[in-house]
């Protein structure tokens, strides 16, 4: 059985930064479940098939095979054989992640995997329900937050820095949006697992919050 890190918390808290400074720093694995459910949207999306087309959603699961590999250290997304990891932080390809992710039969297409990662290899997983529904008897779990202007000020320095024209006032209003949508959806929401602690990286560097993980690891 593998030693088991989950990290949970709302879209823009930091989470696949830090996953992956603590995972270098244990010689972990780290597994970006955001990306996996990124890389099914990606197939949405090639299908042309709209967010609130449920039913399409459910029979396009079935045409699809999303697998993880590594490359130099970093985390690789294939979907049907195709390397689409420069995909995956496109803002449609987000929007449609987080309306898919909730449904059932897209859950189910990517919990086996997940399972069988964490069973076999010690890893840092990152999510929205890692620690809750995931994998609830990891052996540490950590809900890492942020204020919505913190998070929207690094989501906006991201894409400004990509050259991306933007607005943050339109970010945070999205975060906003995001939030409440995965707080309230009906499978597996988001939220704080009970033995999960809680670490606002509002005011902290990725350091600080790299090293206040490990110091909860074996």
């Amino acid at each position: 059985m593998g030693y088991n890190i989950a990290i949970d918390g709302p879209a823009g808290a930091g989470k696949s930064t830090i996953a992956k400074q603590v995972a270098q720093r244990k010689g972990y694995i780290y597994v970006d479940t955001g990306a996996m459910y990124r890389g099914l949207a990606v197939h949405f999306l090639k299908n042309h098939i709209q967010p609130e087309d449920q039913a399409g959603i459910i029979r396009a699961c079935k045409d699809a095979s999303v697998t993880i590999g590594y490359a130099d250290g970093q985390q690789q997304v294939y979907l049907n054989g195709e390397n689409i990891t420069g995909m995956l932080r496109e803002e449609a390809v987000g929007d449609m992640a987080s309306k898919s992710s909730p449904i059932p039969e897209v859950r189910e297409k990517l919990l086996a995997l997940q399972r069988t990662l964490a069973k076999e290899k010690d890893v840092v997983m990152d999510g929205r329900d890692i620690g809750t529904n995931i994998l609830p008897e990891a052996d540490v779990k950590v809900y890492l937050t942020a204020s919505v202007e913190t998070r929207a000020k690094r989501r906006y320095d991201e894409l400004t820095a990509k050259g991306v024209s933007c607005s943050m006032e339109q970010i945070a209003a999205d975060i906003k949006k995001r939030d409440h949508r995965d707080m309230t959806r009906d499978t597996a929401p988001l939220r704080q697992a009970e033995d999960a602690v809680l670490i606002d990286s509002s005011a902290m560097t990725i350091e600080e919050v790299t090293e206040e993980i490990l110091k909860l690891c074996r």
